[in-house]
């Protein structure tokens, strides 16, 4: 019988197995749903995390142009952004973003501001695919149907 090892394995990047995974968005709360998919492009649902390498999986989000917003968030969170100008400070709501042209835009962003900032983010960022339709390309690669809904009943959206 082997002994109990006390030290960590660390996960080398030839080693890491990439799965995809596919949610529906549509009626879910934008903050949860983005923290569960912050989780699976880090690779924190795995055994074998290990922070410093990128073993997370792809995941694809369709009706993204559906999510939901809990209390008064439509209208009263406001997104900053700044040109590089003096005094070029531009903000917006939900609302506007949701209403635009890149309406899975939202989503984006509330899942980049839970991935680190880095070389290491970027790649795990470059395993997003949000779409705001039913539609995507990625059919071939056999998603794993993930239900958000069913995780927790505060996750979706009633109203």
């Amino acid at each position: 019988m082997k002994a109990l090892s006390k030290v960590t394995r660390s996960v080398k990047p030839s080693e890491v197995e990439k799965k995809w995974h596919i949610i529906d968005a549509e009626g879910l709360v934008v903050g949860r749903v983005a923290a569960i998919i912050a989780n699976i492009l880090r690779g924190k649902h795995k055994p074998i995390y290990t922070p410093h390498v990128d073993c997370g999986d792809h995941v694809i989000v369709i009706n993204a142009d559906k999510v939901k917003f809990t209390g008064k968030k439509m209208t009263d969170k406001v997104y900053y952004k700044h040109t590089g100008w003096v005094g070029g400070i531009k903000e917006t709501t939900p609302a506007k973003v949701l209403g635009g042209r890149f309406p899975e835009r939202v989503l984006e962003k509330a899942v980049e501001r839970m991935i680190p900032r880095g070389p290491l983010g970027r790649d795990q960022m470059r395993a997003l695919h949000v779409f705001a339709g039913t539609e995507h390309p990625y059919d071939g690669q056999k998603p794993e149907k993930l239900d958000v809904a069913s995780m927790n009943r505060k996750n979706k959206a009633v109203a």
